[in-house]
């Protein structure tokens, strides 16, 4: 009696600090939790990481946490049954990382995206399909209600059908619903900033060229991650991912290889390395040449003060056609890219007032021009204008 006693006392804690019904045990497996960014830094990847730990310990598996693009191997990725993309942002993998990636994608492997995943590799067609769909703006934190579709996936079962809580909620460039299976949506009339409408999917999951993919646009907050509800929604995409858990995320068509992307045909990047002016650097730590040196982890950053601009020199006239703009946590709310012949007169290709940070890639009729130019008039934050890349794309 007391060992009978012992067992339901222990699947009852279990229920308790998972938010879910008990489990049967899975097998032992590896887990890489990845959280390189190179771009806007969450302040929750420590609590995440934690998190993630902490139910490693509660339901025996085992957690590898690394921000070591160099852990992308074939050789390496092979231990784990999934890598989990934890709120990262930007370019965080090279081309070779990339394809070590795929492969382990095309061998059976699991992918988890936790809410800026979707703010990651946005010149990586692969992944952009893993995804899903990606980052488009987000308004203030502020509660909104969660709407479960699927009450059977491990990582919705235990939700109520209306799940109310605090975050960040992302919008997105795309509706993944087409591509994948939805979970969950949010329900934009209890919250303000939406831009989706009636279907706004914020988590997911999908076979995927012959592995799985989990994705929640759920975890900006360190609050999260202490929340049981929310721990459980995570630890359900992992498990599904990992593949001990079953998810009706539809089936998996025969993986072909993917090509290494490029902008569009015979277009390339043009202002690597290239010579920067600007109208002021912040102090001698951000100067103008880090937006062209193709380090995510360098940036420019100008005086607190508006009207602000960044200019670079390619060299001799080109056809252009895309500007990247890699913003870091204070960004341009209003501004312009401009291209000229001779650096003194000015043409506007692109404006707009309404920047939301993060990554702007903008493409445009092409234009012959020696130069282009970013002029800032509005900034988002009270500090300067700040960019980790300027890209510059044409022939």
């Amino acid at each position: 009696m007391r060992n009978i006693i012992a067992v339901v006392t222990a699947l009852f804690v279990v229920m308790i600090g998972l938010g879910a019904p008990a489990l049967a045990a899975d097998p032992a497996y590896k887990v890489l939790v990845f959280s390189k960014t190179a771009g806007f830094r969450h302040d929750a990847i420590p609590a995440g990481i934690t998190a993630l730990r902490g139910l490693a310990t509660e339901n025996g598996f085992t957690v590898d946490a690394s921000e070591d693009a160099g852990a992308f191997t074939t050789a390496n990725l092979a231990q784990y049954r999934a890598v989990v993309f934890l709120l990262t942002t930007g370019d965080v993998l090279n081309a070779t990382q990339q394809t070590a990636f795929e492969s382990y994608i095309a061998g059976g492997g699991g992918y988890v995206g936790v809410h800026a995943a979707a703010d990651t590799e946005y010149d990586w067609p692969f992944y952009g399909g893993l995804v899903g769909a990606y980052f488009s703006s987000h308004p203030a934190i502020q509660q909104a209600t969660v709407r479960v579709e699927d009450n059977s996936h491990p990582s919705t079962a235990h939700l109520p059908a209306a799940w109310v809580r605090t975050d960040e909620l992302y919008n997105y460039r795309t509706n993944p619903r087409s591509t994948a299976h939805v979970l969950a949506t949010l329900d934009e009339s209890t919250y303000s900033g939406g831009s989706m409408g009636a279907d706004h999917p914020i988590a997911w999951c999908k076979a995927y060229q012959g592995g799985r993919a989990w994705y929640t646009g759920l975890g900006h907050t360190i609050a999260s991650y202490t929340e049981p509800n929310f721990r459980a929604h995570l630890y359900g995409g992992l498990r599904y991912a990992a593949g001990v858990a079953p998810g009706n995320c539809g089936t998996s068509p025969t993986p072909t290889p993917t090509p290494t992307p490029t902008p569009s045909p015979g277009i390339v990047l043009l202002s690597s390395g290239r010579p920067v002016t600007t109208s002021s650097t912040e102090n001698g730590s951000f100067v103008g040449s880090n937006a062209v040196d193709g380090n995510g982890g360098t940036r420019w950053s100008s005086a607190f003060s508006d009207p602000q601009w960044i200019s670079v020199d390619l060299g001799s006239a080109k056809q252009v056609s895309r500007v990247k703009l890699q913003w870091e946590a204070a960004y341009g709310r209003a501004y312009r890219i401009e291209t000229s012949a001779n650096g003194t007169t000015w043409t506007q290709v692109h404006a707009t007032t309404a920047g939301d940070g993060g990554v702007d890639d903008v493409t445009f009729t092409a234009t012959s021009a020696r130069y282009v130019r970013v002029y800032g008039t509005q900034r988002a934050t009270p500090y300067g204008y700040s960019l980790w890349e300027l890209e510059v794309y044409g022939r």
